[in-house]
């Protein structure tokens, strides 16, 4: 049996330990109270491990929902600033005085922190849904959708740091992905592997069926790396 390659990534790693719990409730000799606190042990490291996996998409779906309301306010920015040049002086004047608001936040904004960020586009927004704002966006066309998508943007993001910030909240007494990924790790490859290489020659009988299955797993997992060696490899 073939010890799980240690440049499997996390979430790979974390599959990997999922399915022998699920062979081990399948095909396990109960008996065996060594390999049952194995497995014990295995499924509460994959466990926190899963829990910092939350953690991780987490802050990667904030980042994606910041540079979604980034790019919405440059589309914004943009669409205002060419109706400034517009031959027609109604629509022209109308620019104007929509670019003088978008001006005072600027998009220097997309720089800043996220609270200051948010604090300042929600003040933006604000401005922007004023009544003596309204003829002018009205004379844009195009206008009032990009400022109600932004909108839109803003409130997802907060949704999304609310989820940020319950999940970060564990951070301070939680081991981050890669230390856990690195345990569960070590269970799989320097106990079970080598327990389960062991025992089935000695009872292929009560531990055949579930160290082949094992063996699969761990197989399977080892080749989908190898395959991938080849091309780039995306972030983790």
């Amino acid at each position: 049996m073939q010890k799980l390659m240690t440049n499997s990534r996390i979430t790979e790693t974390d599959a990997v330990a999922a399915r022998i719990g699920g062979a081990y409730e399948k095909s396990g000799p109960e008996s065996d109270t060594r390999l049952n606190e194995m497995i014990t042990d295995l499924m509460e490291k994959r466990a926190r491990l899963l829990e910092a996996i939350k953690r991780a998409k987490a802050e990667s779906d904030l980042e994606e929902k910041d540079e979604v309301r980034d790019n919405g306010l440059r589309s914004l920015v943009y669409l205002v600033q060419g109706f400034t040049h517009h031959p027609d002086p109604v629509v022209k004047a109308a620019a104007v005085k929509v670019d003088d608001v978008l001006d005072r936040y600027g998009l220097s904004v997309t720089e800043e922190s996220y609270s200051t960020e948010s604090a300042l586009i929600n003040s933006l927004l604000t401005d922007l849904a004023k009544p003596n704002m309204q003829e002018s966006v009205a004379a844009l066309s195009g206008c009032a959708e990009l400022i109600a998508a932004l909108r839109t943007a803003q409130d997802a993001f907060e949704q999304a740091r609310i989820a940020y910030e319950a999940e970060k909240a564990q951070e301070g007494t939680e081991a981050n992905a890669s230390t856990l990924k690195k345990e569960v790790t070590d269970v799989i490859n320097n106990q079970l592997v080598v327990y389960l290489n062991a025992m089935m020659l000695v009872d292929d009988a009560a531990y055949g069926a579930f160290g082949r299955t094992v063996a699969e797993i761990i197989d399977e997992n080892n080749e989908m790396v190898k395959r991938r060696r080849k091309k780039p490899e995306p972030a983790e």
